[in-house]
């Protein structure tokens, strides 16, 4: 997932219509078009409106995920901290069985003593600790504890609209 920063000018329409599509991500390209309009005063197509969004998903501007609801699976937010007596030559295996697995939603690296992250859904408490089972047996040696917590409740899962406006904003760095 990770790659190069996408090259992509906002314009006004742009922010609008991620903003629009945060707040109702089934949100058709009609519909888009009458909002767009109505509430913001830009008139445009509903055909041009689909192509700046077939555009911006292929330059990566945005990503689209399908996350089931959180009642048909169980999530863990899982922590790993390395042994670094094993890690130059091991890394890269463990790090790819992590981010291959279909178990695994989100993926990410900190800092900090457990330096990679994950949020990871399970049909079963059963099958979770199978996971950890085999990824031990697999990948022990470069890991010397994983820490997993029980996601019990999803009270918030989503973009803010009002979080994309800062995209006008112009050139920005991730510090």
């Amino acid at each position: 997932m990770q790659g190069d920063t996408p090259e992509w000018e906002f314009t006004e329409r742009d922010v609008v219509i991620l903003r629009e599509l945060a707040g109702d991500p089934q949100v058709s390209s009609r519909q888009l078009t009458d909002i767009l309009a109505d509430k913001y005063g830009i008139e445009v197509s509903h055909v041009t409106v689909s192509e700046s969004i077939r555009r911006m998903r292929e330059e990566g501007v945005f990503r689209e995920a399908v996350i089931p609801n959180e009642d048909f699976f169980i999530f863990g937010l899982f922590e790993f901290k390395f042994n670094a007596e094993h890690f130059a030559e091991e890394w890269r295996a463990a790090m790819e069985y992590i981010r291959d697995s279909p178990n695994t939603l989100f993926y990410f690296l900190s800092d900090g003593e457990y330096q990679w992250k994950t949020v990871m859904m399970f049909p079963t408490r059963e099958a979770e600790s199978r996971w950890i089972h085999e990824f031990y047996k697999e990948h022990g040696s470069v890991v010397s504890n994983i820490r997993n917590s029980v996601v019990t409740n999803v009270l918030k899962f989503g973009t803010d609209p009002e979080l994309l406006e800062s995209l006008n904003d112009g050139p920005r760095t991730r510090e």
